[in-house]
């Protein structure tokens, strides 16, 4: 059991180490969109399908209240799939679709769409990700080494961060840090830049 512990470390610092090389340049253009959407009055807009879900959540959580210190709140909205409206939208047959009619009520031109895609292949993720396209809105992509269906959504203006990893877990943990790592990054922007 000791062995498969190590093993698993190894391979979740493996993944960091890689993403070090790999993403900094995207996250920094990733955060300066996210700071110049907010200062232009518009919105965050997230999405997270399956266990990625609540990675959005966990953004638009410290978005809308605080990363590391007290400031005002950031305007952000998650696209979300429970309670009555998953059970509207199944009873409907329309799950794959369960995050477009949300996202074309609340998006508006200049806001930002961010979603988690662990693999790039989830279909409600597909269809999302054409709906913003459909509003001229600028996406962020985070996705894996397995993003070839995405890719082929995503525009030279579209920024993706793509995990160097197939495996979900360490996909999932990956995207948990770069979420932590913008948000402090955002916040130094937004009230420490001079």
């Amino acid at each position: 059991m000791l062995g498969k512990i190590q093993d698993i470390f190894s391979q979740s610092i493996q993944t960091q180490i890689a993403a070090a090389e790999m993403l900094p340049n995207g996250l920094e253009k990733v955060a300066n969109r996210i700071v110049t959407c907010l200062l232009g009055g518009n919105k965050v807009i997230v999405c997270g399908d399956g266990r990625s879900y609540a990675n959005a959540q966990l953004l638009v959580g410290n978005l809308l209240h605080r990363y590391d210190f007290e400031r005002p709140s950031l305007a952000a909205c998650l696209l979300h799939f429970d309670g009555l409206f998953s059970s509207y939208l199944a009873q409907d047959e329309q799950t794959a679709r369960r995050y477009c009619k949300q996202l074309n009520a609340v998006a508006k031109e200049g806001d930002l769409f961010i979603v988690f895609s662990p693999f790039g292949n989830e279909q409600a993720v597909l269809n999302v990700i054409n709906s913003a396209k459909d509003r001229n809105l600028d996406i962020c992509a985070f996705t894996s080494s397995r993003n070839d269906h995405t890719q082929g959504l995503l525009s030279e203006q579209d920024l993706e961060i793509s995990m160097p990893s197939i495996n979900e877990s360490r996909i999932i943990e990956g995207h948990h840090f770069c979420i932590n790592l913008l948000c402090e990054l955002v916040d130094h922007l937004l009230f420490y830049s001079n």
